[in-house]
């Protein structure tokens, strides 16, 4: 989408630091980070949500999966511990309409939702 920040930073139109990416998806660091790790992770076709995840095919599906996991052994933190997190929809405070998830860590996390 010609409007999308996440598809201007995939197409490297909008400049990220990215710390992981595959033929399916891009993994960069949030530019306000949440917490000491803070990793954004997106699927390189449009969707905009976890309501549209059946829209992706299995193996981009397993692919975002497959990076959460990465990412947190890239970052160190993949033994003492990382949440992911995908916001969807208003009542979440997506801010981006392109799906999303949010690899945290690298310290001690609230116990909050996040």
């Amino acid at each position: 989408m010609a409007d999308c920040i996440f598809c201007k930073i995939i197409s490297g139109d909008i400049p990220s630091t990215k710390v992981y990416e595959d033929e399916y998806v891009l993994a960069f660091r949030d530019i306000n980070p949440m917490a000491p790790t803070h990793v954004v992770i997106i699927p390189k076709r449009h969707v905009q949500s976890m309501n549209e995840f059946e829209n992706l095919t299995e193996k981009e599906q397993l692919a975002i999966l497959h990076a959460c996991k990465k990412v947190a052994e890239l970052e160190g933190i993949d033994q003492t511990g990382y949440r992911v997190v995908s916001n969807c929809g208003p009542d979440a405070d997506q801010s981006v309409q392109h799906l999303h998830f949010h690899v945290l860590g690298g310290g001690k996390l609230s116990a909050r939702l996040a």
